[in-house]
């Protein structure tokens, strides 16, 4: 079954709240203070959304949610403005977990009644097919070799991979420019499995977060970090004077909310509050308080692709 009329109509009216993530060394990235700190009070305001009420749905991750009543949603925690945890107080920030949050709403499921697991890149096809997580929103692209293990709902943002260099290196300009330079990227990710074709030629290295290969481009041990454009951008906002992001985006990244490839009821859920959100322009507030503080202009998200 689809959603009852009660939270259908609750789904229209949310707002897809979004909180500007926290970038401070405690939290394991080197930076500035948080951009909701950063950028003071003429920060764009988040929008808030009702939980729905009396939600009933034919979905068996959906009803084993239900009764041990809380969801288990996976995240990533290292990419400012986009998924973020604060070590010093635990707090998830970022475009990505209030979409999370979002969905959990439409869902029925109050913030209290979260639970977020940190699920890293390489591990994020296994989390879904063994019920680790009920869904994950995680920078997570979309694609048909992925499709043969999970589902995705989506997609609800349109990223394409680039590359973040110090910002006193001129040499690299673009795709062309990496021949022979040492680029980093992390295990289990679509940029990496692009930068490592033979045309691009560059000396590539694999790690198992983006703020580690952050962390050896601000060391000198690494020439350039590649990943999707929404990601390098929040570590380049985080730390402006020492980093740039080229801005030539060379692959299309659809994120999706991934889950159980055949969980239909809660995909088609998902994909309908998704849908809702960009049609009322709440999507639009919260990524222009969230993605938009990293120097990211607002592009409307592509069609949802149901299947």
């Amino acid at each position: 079954m689809k959603l009852r009329k009660t939270a259908a109509a609750a789904v229209a009216v949310l707002a897809l709240t979004a909180t500007a993530t926290a970038c401070g060394g405690k939290s394991g990235s080197a930076g500035d203070p948080p951009p909701s700190k950063a950028a003071g009070a003429n920060a764009p305001k988040l929008p808030t959304y009702p939980v729905a009420k009396d939600v009933k749905l034919d979905s068996p991750t959906f009803t084993k949610a239900k009764k041990r009543g809380k969801l288990v949603i996976g995240a990533k925690a290292d990419q400012p403005y986009l998924g973020f945890e604060d070590q010093s107080t635990k707090e998830r920030t970022g475009f990505d977990i209030e979409i999370a949050k979002m969905i959990a709403a439409d869902l029925g499921f109050t913030p209290k009644q979260i639970e977020w697991k940190t699920v890293d890149s390489g591990v994020r096809e296994t989390a879904l097919a063994k019920g680790q997580v009920d869904y994950l929103v995680g920078t997570y692209t979309i694609n048909d070799e992925r499709k043969k293990q999970v589902g995705f709902a989506g997609p609800y943002y349109m990223a394409g991979a680039d590359l973040l260099v110090r910002k006193d290196d001129n040499s690299i300009t673009g795709k062309d420019g990496v021949k022979g330079k040492k680029v980093c990227s992390i295990v289990g990710s679509t940029p990496l499995q692009e930068i490592k074709k033979p045309q691009y030629g560059a000396q590539v290295v694999q790690l198992g977060k983006y703020s580690d290969c952050v962390q050896q481009l601000l060391t000198q041990q690494v020439d350039a970090v590649t990943t999707d454009d929404a990601i390098l951008k929040g570590y380049a906002a985080d730390n402006p004077n020492k980093l740039k992001v080229i801005g030539k985006p060379f692959t299309k990244e659809p994120y999706g909310v991934g889950l159980n490839k055949d969980d239909k009821a809660l995909r088609e859920a998902i994909d309908t509050s998704l849908e809702n959100h960009v049609k009322d322009g709440s999507y639009q507030k919260a990524y222009e308080a969230t993605l938009g503080l990293s120097g990211s202009d607002y592009i409307a998200p592509p069609a949802i692709e149901r299947y």
